[in-house]
């Protein structure tokens, strides 16, 4: 397939788009680890500067590439279709480097402060840890689950089930259920990346089922 191209803790300021009308200078840029590109400015940056974007949405350098090899991109669709292409070309190599850049500690579930004692969030998130290093230990990779449609609220309980759920897996299903985890898992995070957390900004359900502004877990 051909495409035209463009480019936790992993959020991201949005960068405001530059009219022709306007002289006043733009604020200066927020750091690099902060910044987002909307489709037009990543089919505008640098080979460079398009792929680091992009491993922040896969750590694989091969998908990076290739993905910033094929813009310009008209839209997030065509963006999204030459992500899921690259994603499913992704080698057994690639694949190792990718969930090898997926870490566990920035991105557990965050759970909301109410005023109440935190024990059972606090002994959900040991539960967490030992059944990673069952899952780490059995599979010799980082779990990885994309949880884009589940509410914030639910996610702990839900990241918590799927590694116990999937810990009994052959291994070769395995990683191919964690390849697949990582192509949605970039597919989310190039819309908040593109989008900048724009409400409203959902992926149409034909071709995903991620929200910008929800929570993406690897573990």
């Amino acid at each position: 397939m051909k495409f035209a191209h463009p480019s936790d803790s992993r959020q991201h300021a949005p960068i405001p788009l530059r009219h022709p009308h306007t002289r006043s200078a733009p604020p200066p840029p927020p750091p690099a680890q902060e910044r987002t590109l909307h489709p037009h400015q990543l089919n505008s940056a640098t080979p460079d500067a398009a792929e680091a974007a992009l491993l922040t949405c896969c750590g694989s350098r091969r998908w990076a590439r290739r993905v910033a090899a094929h813009r310009p991109y008209p839209d997030l669709e065509a963006l999204l279709a030459a992500s899921d292409e690259a994603a499913y070309d992704l080698s057994d190599a690639d694949l190792t480097e990718a969930l090898a850049c997926e870490p566990l500690d920035a991105v557990l579930p965050q759970v909301p402060h109410q005023g109440a004692p935190r024990t059972g969030s606090s002994a959900a998130h040991t539960a967490l840890r030992a059944a990673h290093a069952a899952y780490e230990s059995r599979f010799g990779h980082t779990f990885v689950i994309c949880l884009d449609d589940v509410p914030p609220s639910e996610a702990l309980g839900q990241l918590l089930a799927g590694i116990r759920s999937r810990l009994g897996n052959d291994p070769e299903d395995e990683r191919a259920l964690a390849a697949e985890e990582l192509r949605r898992l970039a597919r989310g995070r190039l819309t908040r990346l593109t989008l900048g957390d724009v409400p409203g900004h959902a992926v149409p359900e034909s071709r995903s089922r991620t929200l910008p502004d929800s929570p993406y877990v690897p573990v």
